[in-house]
């Protein structure tokens, strides 16, 4: 086997240890969605550990270490998103309707958007990917960071990671 590429540009190609997508066979079936964490850097940082009320996101053994997901404990609750300061943490829940999967993304921008409003859903280098609606909006922290609960197609999932509101 290869070793991987270099990750210098901060734009994630392909699959790394911390950024890994659910296997698809729970994802499919898992109401509420699974966390999709895309921090592929050994840095000092763990509150998506320590913010996750289900225990998903596995105790690190070294603080530098790059999350692990035990995704069958996963619940979508996305405590992991309002929390995670590099805004790497998404849940997908593709049993949200037919060909329609709701995405839980963290928002810090004012103004913030709200439930009805169309929405521009951008990719990793910031284009837009498709359009979305905003399904709910919360605060789970009360500290200002949003996760703005997001329609879009199901087939977009694994491409889109942040809004922009217009």
């Amino acid at each position: 086997m290869n070793a991987p590429a270099v990750f210098e540009s901060g734009v994630l190609t392909e699959e790394r240890p911390g950024a890994v997508k659910p296997p698809i066979d729970l994802w499919k079936g898992k109401k509420g969605g699974l966390v999709i964490v895309e921090c592929p850097q050994r840095i000092p940082c763990n509150p998506c550990n320590t913010s996750c009320p289900a225990g998903a996101i596995v105790e690190f053994k070294d603080i530098n270490d790059v999350p692990a997901i035990d995704y069958p404990k996963c619940t979508g609750c996305a405590m992991c998103v309002a929390r995670c300061p590099g805004l790497a943490c998404f849940v997908a829940d593709l049993t949200f309707g037919d060909g329609v999967a709701l995405m839980k993304l963290p928002y810090e921008m004012l103004p913030a958007p709200a439930k009805g409003d169309r929405v521009k859903c951008l990719g990793r280098t910031g284009e837009t990917v498709c359009d979305g609606t905003v399904e709910n909006v919360t605060e789970p922290l009360k500290d200002r960071t949003k996760v703005v609960h997001v329609s879009i197609a199901a087939d977009k999932v694994n491409d889109v990671r942040a809004i922009r509101v217009v």
